[in-house]
């Protein structure tokens, strides 16, 4: 297996969480009113750093594995990469609570296919992709919380949202 592929899978989570730092959650998402069992700040991090060294190492595995269903594998990985990275402008940027509900609908559904499909090339990739698939169902979860409390917040107009807004 050659690490530029590693590094290649490492470089596309990177640019998902990237997104992160353009679109802080920030004095806004502070103030939202939410649920008691939301992590703290400083686990979200922590989280995603260790989430996507498993994709990436998942998608790293099934790449190498020589199952015909490499190609629907890893499209489903860059399927929900992509859901993944549109996630935090939609809800941080835009503030679009229940945009970014939908989204991780689509998200959850798409992690769900890619875990499956993983597991049927390599089991391992598969259990890496686990706890992806629990954290994107808590985050579903905490997004529709949020959503339900905040029912007078209006999301930004596209003129209005931009990584510098709080």
């Amino acid at each position: 297996m050659t690490w530029i592929t590693l590094l290649t899978f490492v470089a596309a989570c990177a640019a998902a969480g990237s997104t992160g730092s353009l679109f802080p959650p920030g004095s806004w998402y502070r103030r939202l009113d939410k649920p008691a069992w939301t992590p703290p700040d400083w686990l979200f991090p922590v989280a995603w750093t260790l989430l996507y060294l498993g994709m990436a190492v998942a998608a790293w595995r099934v790449a190498y594995s020589g199952s015909a269903l490499i190609p629907l594998a890893l499209a489903l990985w860059a399927c929900q990469i992509a859901l993944n990275a549109i996630w935090t402008p939609i809800f941080f940027g835009l503030r679009r609570l229940g945009g970014g509900l939908a989204v991780l609908a689509l998200l959850w559904l798409a992690v769900l296919a890619t875990t499956v499909t993983f597991f049927a090339v390599e089991p391992l990739a598969g259990w890496l992709l686990v706890p992806y698939v629990v954290w994107v169902s808590y985050a579903g979860v905490l997004n529709c919380s949020v959503w339900q409390r905040n029912p007078d917040e209006r999301p930004l107009v596209p003129s209005e949202a931009s990584p510098a807004t709080e």
